[in-house]
């Protein structure tokens, strides 16, 4: 296999565009290509996720994207893995580069929903999900989530201030973030005090609905290393993995076996330890999502992730350093454009450019995206070059 690299990453603002989800990938696939020092016309294929793009009545915009990019020549696909969509986008282009058959791949995710009403755009979320069993009668995902929350506090305790340190945790970090949906820190008493969601859940517990881009380049460092212009992130480990989708299948709530499964392959492709690991970005669409992903992955024993946060364990210049950008939770959740707005946090990191958010001396990062309620998962794990 060949040797992998992300060579340059570029992503929007997260929150409400005004310019269409068509247009604003273009904008970031060009950026991205830019600082990554090569040119359209070395991209050799271009892997495009946009879950919902039936929101904007616009289907097959990889080639739009291309047509924009002048490389309407360029095949493209579509990926769709509901909120995992980019990262399984990703994982496409990592393949087809380590394989040989590329030397330069494009990953893009968009997503653009605020045209649509509260309904609308829950309805659309809502597809992720099992609908037949789940969505048609009533399950929505803060409904979904908020049942792996009670099940995780009645076995091990879990109290609601655990799960409002991490919502103050990831708001305070996307304060510092230029590209974050909210950039206003909150206070636990604001948290505690925020209306009710869906119990446990409460307003500041969810992500929320953001139109976002995100793109991403991947290189064989073989043929490109001389071209690049900041320091790349090489892929070390590129695992996904499925579950049950529905939760009324599983035999366990407070787990997603898939973020389980995806953490061990990832770290056995990677031959390093979660002791390795300076920062990470996780799925955490809603508070205890972080939690679950913290455990699932390894770096806590069942029932003390929750704890080891609220003890301040997981913040910038702390232990473990988790979603410094802000994670989905403030940083902003523009379904396709999640899982590669994480690796541009990596890429930010990597290359000093955080700011106030900086995790010193990174030397090893990881991503971990999920799709809806755990059914599909994506495990990056990166090194600095």
């Amino acid at each position: 296999m060949e040797e992998v690299w992300v060579a340059g990453a570029a992503m929007n603002r997260f929150g409400k565009m005004a310019e269409s989800g068509r247009e604003a990938a273009a904008r970031v696939a060009l950026e991205a290509i830019e600082r990554s020092g090569l040119r359209p016309e070395d991209i050799g294929y271009t892997f495009l996720s946009n879950a919902f793009g039936i929101a904007e009545r616009q289907a097959h915009l990889g080639p739009l994207l291309n047509t924009a990019l002048g490389i309407p020549d360029v095949p493209s696909a579509t990926i769709e893995s509901a909120c995992s969509s980019s990262s399984a986008a990703l994982h496409e282009a990592y393949v087809h580069v380590a394989g040989g058959f590329l030397d330069a791949a494009l990953v893009v995710g968009v997503e653009k929903l605020s045209h649509l009403d509260t309904l609308a755009a829950t309805s659309y979320f809502a597809m992720g999900a099992d609908y037949a069993f789940e969505s048609r009668n009533g399950a929505t995902f803060p409904g979904l989530y908020a049942t792996l929350a009670a099940a995780h506090m009645q076995r091990y305790g879990t109290r609601p201030e655990e799960l409002g340190a991490v919502a103050v945790k990831n708001h305070e970090n996307a304060s510092h973030n230029p590209h974050a949906h909210f950039q206003k820190p909150i206070s636990l008493q604001t948290y505690l005090s925020s209306p009710p969601v869906a119990l446990p859940f409460r307003l500041y517990d969810c992500c929320p609905f953001s139109d976002g881009a995100a793109a991403v380049v991947v290189v064989n460092p073989r043929r490109y290393r001389k071209e690049l212009r900041s320091v790349p992130a090489a892929i070390r480990a590129s695992a996904r993995t499925g579950s049950i989708a529905a939760l009324q299948d599983r035999s366990d709530l407070t787990t997603l076996p898939a973020s389980v499964r995806a953490g061990e392959i990832a770290f056995r492709q990677a031959k390093v330890e979660r002791s390795d690991i300076d920062l990470m970005e996780v799925h955490d669409c809603f508070t205890l999502a972080e939690i679950l992903a913290l455990e699932d992955l390894g770096f806590y024993p069942r029932g003390q992730a929750a704890r080891a946060g609220a003890e301040g364990e997981t913040a910038v210049g702390a232990k473990l350093p988790v979603n410094p950008s802000g994670g989905l939770k403030a940083k902003g959740h523009p379904v396709s454009a999640t899982g590669a707005a994480q690796v541009v946090e990596v890429i930010e990191q990597f290359n000093g450019r955080a700011g106030e958010r900086q995790v010193s001396d990174a030397q090893w990062a990881l991503t971990h995206n999920v799709g809806a309620t755990g059914g599909s998962c994506s495990v990056h794990i990166f090194e600095r070059v």
